[in-house]
Formats: C-alpha cells, structure tokens, sequence
C-alpha cells in the first residue's frame, strides 16, 4: 500500500519521510517530482517469533510512502496526480514555531494549514469532476450507455459532497459505482490521517480522534542513539512508550485497514499484509498466487497459544491448532501453514 505526504512548504513532510524510509531526499530532487520509500512497520510479535525460531531471514510488514511535491494555494498541482495514486493521504501540518525555519503564511496555526490542504484536495477533485461531467453531457448525443449512466450517477454523488466543501473518504459507494470512478480516481475518495509535527514541549499534548501527533527533531534524536537501552530511557524520560514514527507507520497500517499474518520456521520468520476481512485463499495469494489457486486448507495457530505453549508441537499437543477451509475469515495475528496442489 501506498501511503502520499501531503503538506505546505516547511510543514516537515521531507523530514519525516527520510526518518520512515531511511531514504535521503537527494541534491538532485526537482520540487515538481515525488519520491518514494519503504518503512518497515515495527511488530513486537515479530521480535517475539524470532526470539523463539531463530531464522535465517526476518520480513517484516512494510507501507510504502510517497513524498508528494509541496501544496501551495497559489501554485500548480504537481502534488495531485502523486497524491491520486496512493492509497492514504497523511496531511502533515507545522505545529512547532522555529525563528530558523519561516512559515508561508506568515504564523503557526495548524488548523488553518489542515483546512487549506483539505481545501486544495476539494478544488482539484471539484475542478476533473466538473469536467468530466461536461464531456459526459456531450457524450450523450451518441444515444444511451449504462456504463455512462452508472459514472455519471457515481460522479454526481461525489460533486455533492464536495461542492459542500468535504472531502470524500465516507462516502458510502457500492462495488459498481467505484469500479466506474477508477478512470477519474478523485482524490479525496482516499481515507485521511492528519499528522500534526509539533515542538518537544507539546510532545505530550492530548491524543485526539481527528490528528496523530509526531516531533520530527525528537524522532531524529531517537534514531542517532544506536543503543537499544538508551533509547529506552529516552523514550521513559519523554514519557511515551514508543518512537512516533513506529506508532505513526502503525497508524497508517491500520488507517487503511490493514492486518498481518505470520509464516514462521528455522528460513525465515515473516509478516505478510492483508486486509481485513480476508478469507484464507486470498491471504494465500499474498505469498503465491498457486496458493490461491490450488488451496486445499490452512492450519492457523493463535500467536497467543503459541506464546503461551512456547512451540507448535505444544499448541498440537494441546489441540489448539485449527485446520480451516476456504471460508475461513483470516483474523489479525494468525500463524498459518498453507496446504495446496496445482
């Protein structure tokens, strides 16, 4: 999955993304390109199933991010095509004062910088619906289409809600009507996460349901101490409990309702991704498409009974591994072994 970065200039997006990906912004970046980067999302079951199998090899989970170019209300769009192709857009808002790094309005208020990146997404998607309803009008001479009549229904309920100003992430769409806005793909269709880059001192501001809170300079910080026990006691004395970039990946993951499931063995100890709801031959199709194809069942083991087993031959032993079908609703946690004949 692909997650945009979306912000004003100076807002901290380039920060972030490097502090996500370990990938430098290069000399050689043009402001109208985007850029892109994997981050790994951190997973304590991970670490707790390597402790117990000692693999070779160790994946795990990972959201790709798009750096996209800089929003300004007075510039071009060169940041929506790159937004359009992801999956989540994370709105990063400045909400740290710095007498070294200017602000393009002039003063902090990252309420305003929200509402103006909500604004711009709005005005863009408004601006290709308009149009393509108009091309739709004139298409019309050439006699009836349902497909056209499904887009052009689909695209109305869109240009509702965005001509009262909101975006689109909850509107509620069926499978057809989706299916007929992929040509267009509006923006604002995509869910939102609204990252608010604060001061060291408002680290520990309030969580609140509309905005995740990260301090790039701390997140720095924490990623120059090499030492796995100093940076515990960093993190004690800041009084958080983990990096915000891990929390902030974590959040992203579960934002576009994400889950992970494990396969586990001496070779490798790994967590694929799927997405809520999945049934067994689709989380399969995640590892190989013969999977899917040829799948005949699955035995899960609850990361949980393992722990507490210490094995799989005590979960056996214990009864507690399941052998499921092809209904089988994959839940977050499972540890699977696949079984399959193409």
């Amino acid at each position: 999955m692909r997650i945009a970065l979306l912000g004003l200039p100076q807002s901290g997006k380039k920060t972030l993304f490097t502090l996500l990906t370990g990938r430098a912004v290069p000399a050689s970046h043009k402001a109208h390109e985007e850029l892109e980067g994997a981050a790994a999302v951190a997973d304590p079951r991970v670490d707790r199933l390597v402790e117990m199998f000692r693999p070779r090899k160790v994946t795990y989970a990972e959201n790709r991010f798009v750096l996209c170019p800089d929003v300004t209300a007075a510039g071009g769009r060169d940041w929506y095509d790159a937004a359009r192709s992801c999956d989540l857009l994370c709105l990063v808002v400045r909400a740290f004062a710095s007498a070294h790094v200017y602000h393009p309005a002039g003063g902090i208020d990252p309420d305003r910088d929200l509402q103006l990146l909500h604004t711009e997404l709005v005005i863009a998607d408004l601006e290709r619906v308009m149009n393509r309803l108009l091309r739709i009008e004139k298409e019309k001479i050439r006699g009836p289409s349902p497909a056209r009549e499904l887009e052009e229904r689909a695209l109305r309920r869109v240009w509702e809600v965005l001509d009262a100003g909101r975006c689109c992430d909850d509107i509620v769409l069926d499978d057809d009507e989706r299916k007929a806005l992929q040509n267009l793909n509006p923006a604002t269709l995509r869910p939102v996460l609204a990252v608010w880059n604060v001061s060291e001192e408002a680290i520990g501001m309030p969580a609140a349901a509309d905005r995740f809170v990260v301090c790039a300079q701390i997140e720095s910080e924490i990623r120059t101490l090499a030492d796995a026990r100093e940076r515990r006691e960093y993190l004690e004395a800041l009084g958080i409990e983990s990096p915000g970039l891990d929390r902030l990946n974590r959040a992203a993951y579960a934002r576009l309702g994400l889950m992970s499931f494990y396969t586990v063995g001496p070779d490798e100890v790994r967590a694929w991704t799927i997405r809520r709801g999945a049934r067994a031959p689709e989380a399969g199709s995640r590892i190989h498409s013969d999977i899917a194809r040829g799948f005949i069942r699955v035995e899960v083991i609850k990361y949980d009974d393992l722990i507490a087993a210490g094995s799989e031959r005590a979960v056996k032993d214990q009864g507690k591994a399941q052998l499921r079908g092809r209904d089988y609703v994959m839940e977050d946690g499972d540890i699977c072994h696949f079984l399959f004949n193409v």
